[in-house]
């Protein structure tokens, strides 16, 4: 019959941290396995208990889930011998994986399993650092850490950081999260008469390699310095809100979905300008721009209880997930045309095309010039179109003429749809080239910005002022403005 595998924590320090209870299940095993003899209890008993370890699987295998599994698989194997007993570091239910694995092998009705319990590091260890807990705390394996999960509020202990190797991952996960200079501990066997408690600034984390090894957590004490929260979404969002608030700014507070609109528009655009200078300082700025529209859209909604920044979130993580299921799913994508092919297969079948008409597709909201685009490549899908870009050049010149005419004619109104005509017309000629007319457009105005900036500097060396020349002079200086170039 199929025994039990009983699991017993060793505790945090030596023999003389044992409960009366696991001293004697260990003494009088005659089955007893250890996950490490790398351990003072262990250590301390070595002459009194017959055990079997495990430290041989850590040489055999090359990561550490594979060693788990290992140490798993053969106490399902000797539990059907009869009952065993296994000891690991710790509590049995604090940072022990081998332990994790066999409670879900006796979900599945492999084994059977009864945590005996011990103690854990974390209880000295809060001694030793003088925290409670109760003030936020968070705990993780330097294996699993991830920065972007950091409370940075919280009092923060990483296990298991084992090596310099590891300590070096740990530095580096936490300066995407805090300053090179951000103070630290180093805290190793803690409750035990070589107990070491180190501070040191965050860059010297993996410097300490005497203070490294499989007794070793790092400690992070909660962050205070309000400037260091700037970089977390939940930061941003409590600002925002502030604004917003009955306290908050009077502009923000009476701003709404269609008076936000032009702003929208506005800091998009100088995205673009800001990726065209190539200066990456300033494109983070316009960026953060860009998010405070949405950030701002976003705290609307919620405060007139239709939306909040997590519906936003939540819809286009969804959407991400089910347009790419070449990235989440099953289906395979080799080329940038077949992942834009099937982004829009799938648009279409989200929307369902049984009556769907030619513009349903297409934003109405969109700026005219980029309107003007899309309504011209949706139009294009259905074959009306011109098959030669030469055609578009005429219609170009005949749209300019009709121009010329209303000019003649001083009718102001036919004037107006005929110079969007030649718009329409010019966007279609950018088509043809696949030239964005938008990105086009923007291009030059920084062009135009650029040069008539460096005029006014050179008027200015001179002794004058733009306001104060007459065309020619200004048109000399454009001139020298673009061989500068």
């Amino acid at each position: 019959m199929t025994g039990v595998i009983n699991v017993v924590g060793l505790g945090a320090g030596d023999v003389n941290q044992l409960s009366v209870g696991i001293y004697n299940q260990l003494k009088t095993s005659q089955r007893l396995f250890v996950r490490t003899a790398e351990h003072p209890v262990i250590s301390d008993l070595k002459q009194e208990l017959s055990f079997h370890s495990f430290d041989e699987l850590y040489i055999k295998h090359e990561d550490f889930d594979s060693v788990y599994q290992a140490i798993v698989d053969r106490l399902a194997l000797e539990s059907e011998e009869g009952d065993v007993v296994y000891a690991v570091p710790g509590h049995p239910m604090v940072a022990e994986k081998t332990v994790q694995l066999l409670l879900e092998a006796a979900e599945q009705g492999r084994v059977k399993v009864n945590v005996k319990g011990g103690q854990s590091f974390i209880d000295p260890l809060f001694t030793a650092l003088n925290i409670d807990p109760i003030d936020g705390f968070y705990f993780c394996d330097a294996l699993d850490l991830d920065a972007d999960q950091l409370p940075l509020t919280h009092h923060t202990i990483i296990c298991q950081v084992y090596d310099a190797f590891m300590a070096s991952e740990v530095k580096l996960s936490l300066m995407e999260r805090l300053p090179a200079d951000y103070e630290v501990m180093i805290v190793r066997s803690v409750g035990n008469s070589d107990q070491q408690i180190i501070k040191l600034p965050l860059f010297e984390l993996d410097r300490c390699i005497d203070a490294v090894d499989n007794l070793t957590s790092v400690y992070v004490p909660p962050v205070t310095d309000e400037s260091l929260l700037y970089g977390r979404f939940s930061t941003l969002r409590k600002v925002i809100k502030q604004l917003r608030g009955p306290e908050g700014c009077p502009w923000n507070r009476k701003q709404t979905h269609q008076s936000l609109r032009k702003y929208l528009i506005e800091e998009a655009f100088e995205v673009i300008g800001a990726i065209e200078e190539g200066d990456d300082d300033h494109l983070a700025e316009e960026l953060g721009d860009v998010l405070l529209q949405v950030m701002l859209h976003a705290q609307i909604g919620e405060d007139e209880g239709y939306f909040d920044i997590k519906d936003v979130m939540r819809v286009l993580t969804e959407k991400m997930i089910r347009r790419h299921p070449h990235v989440f799913g099953e289906e395979t994508a080799e080329t940038a045309e077949e992942v834009s092919a099937r982004w829009e297969a799938i648009k279409a079948q989200e929307r369902g095309t049984a009556s769907e008409h030619l513009f349903d597709s297409i934003e109405k909201g969109l700026p005219p010039l980029m309107l003007a685009n899309e309504l011209q490549k949706q139009a294009a899908q259905i074959g009306f179109d011109w098959s030669d870009p030469q055609v578009a050049w005429e219609k170009v010149a005949e749209e300019l003429k009709e121009v010329q005419q209303e000019v003649r004619n001083e009718d102001k109104q036919k004037l107006e749809q005929e110079l969007g005509d030649v718009l329409f017309s010019l966007v279609n000629l950018s088509r043809h080239y696949k030239i964005d007319p938008s990105l086009a457009l923007q291009a030059t105005n920084q062009k135009f910005m650029k040069r008539l900036s460096g005029m006014e500097t050179m008027a200015v060396e001179m002794g004058h002022s733009l306001s104060t020349m007459n065309l020619k002079e200004m048109d000399e200086l454009w001139e020298k403005v673009k061989k500068n170039e």
